[in-house]
């Protein structure tokens, strides 16, 4: 019975992400759909001595493309996100475990694509980080699925023989489960509640942080 999630790719993605991840057995980067700016495609926060901030790649605020289109308009951002995670990071418990791979990927590249280079992150941080082993890592663009929105999704799903669909719960304000019923295919929402608390620096504990 394969489960599978299909999501668009974000920038160092929150923990309930890894979550998702590792609850299936497939999981499908969707990043040939729209790129929508304000999102967490190209931004997300971390936390500092004075609360949360935002670390942006610029990407421009065309709408008209897909995700995979997308290309930093410079690459400022990367030695100014590394100082930042650096600075606020530095005394962390696991700072010296993972600090070379992220000074690597942060200085030592040159990010052209924001699909790749996200996608480069989760599934480092996914397999190597967090030991998920057993999901299979696919992206959308090698299925050459056709249909609009919800079609699009299904024929997606079919495609890959998916039995169970793993969703955030968002989903449920516009995706018809009866759909899938018909298709054979389970639609399971994921419960990102039952996640506890973890040490943090700064201060009380803030969730669905980078």
């Amino acid at each position: 019975m394969k489960r599978v999630a299909i999501l668009q790719s974000n920038y160092i993605p929150w923990r309930g992400y890894f979550s998702l991840i590792k609850d299936v057995d497939e999981f499908i980067f969707y990043d040939d759909v729209q790129y929508t700016v304000r999102d967490w495609r190209n931004r997300n926060k971390i936390k500092t001595n004075n609360g949360e901030m935002w670390l942006t790649i610029p990407c421009g605020s065309n709408c008209e493309r897909v995700i995979n289109e997308v290309e930093p308009v410079n690459s400022y951002w990367q030695k100014k996100h590394w100082e930042s995670i650096r600075r606020n990071y530095s005394k962390s418990r696991y700072w010296t475990q993972y600090k070379d791979f992220f000074e690597d990927f942060y200085i030592n590249n040159a990010w052209t694509n924001l699909s790749e280079l996200n996608q480069y992150l989760i599934k480092e941080i996914a397999v190597n980080f967090l030991d998920i082993k057993s999901v299979i890592f696919q992206d959308s663009r090698a299925y050459c699925v056709e249909g609009k929105k919800e079609d699009r999704l299904l024929n997606l799903l079919k495609t890959v023989d998916a039995r169970t669909y793993v969703s955030g719960p968002a989903a449920k304000a516009y995706l018809n489960e009866e759909r899938f019923k018909r298709e054979d295919i389970d639609v399971i929402w994921f419960d990102y509640n039952s996640m506890h608390e973890y040490r943090q620096l700064h201060g009380e504990f803030v969730d669905k942080l980078s």
